[in-house]
């Protein structure tokens, strides 16, 4: 199982343009991150990502992004999808508004799941109440795998609208180790995030 692990992290690595480049994060200084006003505290041994997924969006990763990754979503606005469109016509995702429930801040979040990665699973397995970057949120864990692969991941992400934005931190990873082997480290990052 570690080869297929493997094997997929390199996939997944050449899927980007050849220029992303990878960037250890320094540990215990404030970082901006998704060129918005969120800012978070790093820790120990997470790399960014130079690839986006989306103009207001970036990734990091500990072990590799198809083994684990922290996705930072800043100041999406009314109107404007949580990911890149890929096919606008034919699958177009949800767009945030400014008035959303918390429930539905999950719901648009796993309709973009669905189309973004092709999932024919992702499940929302639990939804709180939470206080995200000092305002009230949502936190909900969700998993899903991808066509054609047996790997399960498991993910959590928290969220809050603050001053009309979307603000968001999702951590994803193989639930095979990998989930369990970072959690603490990745909601420490959610913790400590902090809009300006």
């Amino acid at each position: 199982m570690n080869k297929l692990l493997l094997g997929l992290a390199f996939a997944g690595l050449a899927a980007p343009p050849l220029s992303a480049k990878w960037k250890l994060l320094p540990e215990t200084m404030p970082v901006a991150v998704a060129k918005s006003a969120m800012k978070v505290m790093p820790g120990q041994g997470w790399n960014s990502w130079s690839f986006r997924p989306g103009k207001k969006s970036e990734l990091w990763s500990y072990d590799g992004p198809v083994l684990n990754q922290i996705e930072f979503i800043g100041g999406v606005v009314d109107g404007e999808p949580f990911a890149k469109e890929r096919n606008k016509k034919d699958k177009p995702l949800p767009k945030f508004n400014s008035k959303m429930l918390p429930t539905d801040i999950a719901q648009a979040y796993e309709q973009t799941q669905r189309i973004v990665t092709r999932s024919p699973d992702f499940t929302i397995d639990s939804m709180e109440p939470v206080t995200f970057a000092a305002h009230p949120g949502v936190k909900f864990t969700f998993h899903f795998t991808r066509p054609d692969e047996e790997l399960t991941r498991k993910g959590e992400a928290r969220g809050a609208i603050i001053g009309g934005k979307l603000y968001m931190i999702t951590y994803t990873a193989a639930a095979l180790h990998y989930f369990d082997a970072h959690l603490a480290q990745a909601q420490a990052i959610m913790d400590s995030a902090k809009v300006d």
